[in-house]
């Protein structure tokens, strides 16, 4: 079964300081490369999320990757979720993973372990050491509940509210819980 992937790179960076995006690893590669090149290896079709005014020449992208501007990415993650999930209308995937731009860490192995568990009518959700992390992989049959959303709640309503079509996978990787909110977790304060 097909499935496409989102990845969320719209927000601020409040408490990061700077523009986390182009905040680079200490192994060089850029934060938001690094997970969009995670998505690439396991999806075949990948579309970033950003603000507008974003070219993919801005975080060295290349061009693989889809590209959606949220024209009301200031208005929360729940927009920037919506126009991603509408920009998938001319998608034959049945399922979308939903990745978040600064979470770098997560093997590519446990993105096609998640994928794999995919399916229309159900919602994956990672789980390691009794947390839940990210992806979250929503069935076809949810497109529609995150087609409405808005504020900064992002999809957690549209979990809630259909637990009983989710899907918990514990996995070993805990880079599903482990993302970037200040310069101290890349391990170095820089750029």
């Amino acid at each position: 079964m097909k499935v496409a992937a989102l990845v969320l790179a719209a927000g601020r960076s409040r408490r990061f300081g700077a523009d986390k995006r182009r905040a680079l690893l200490p192994d060089g590669r850029g934060l938001l490369a690094q997970c969009v090149q995670r998505a690439e290896a396991v999806f075949e079709d990948v579309r970033v999320v950003v603000r507008e005014d974003e070219g993919r020449e801005d975080f060295d992208l290349g061009t693989a990757c889809g590209w959606v501007v949220s024209a009301q990415a200031a208005s929360g993650m729940g927009h920037s979720l919506a126009a991603g999930v509408a920009a998938l209308a001319d998608s034959d995937a049945q399922a979308v993973a939903i990745l978040l731009g600064d979470m770098p860490w997560i093997e590519a192995a446990t993105l096609r372990h998640l994928a794999e568990a995919a399916q229309a009518s159900t919602i994956v959700l990672a789980r390691h050491a009794g947390q839940q992390g990210h992806p979250v992989i929503f069935g076809r049959a949810f497109w529609p509940a995150l087609l409405g959303l808005t504020g900064d709640e992002g999809a957690r309503a549209v979990v809630h509210a259909n637990r009983a079509s989710c899907t918990v996978i514990e996995v070993s990787d805990a880079g599903v819980l482990m993302d970037v909110d200040t310069p101290q977790a890349l391990g170095f304060s820089g750029r």
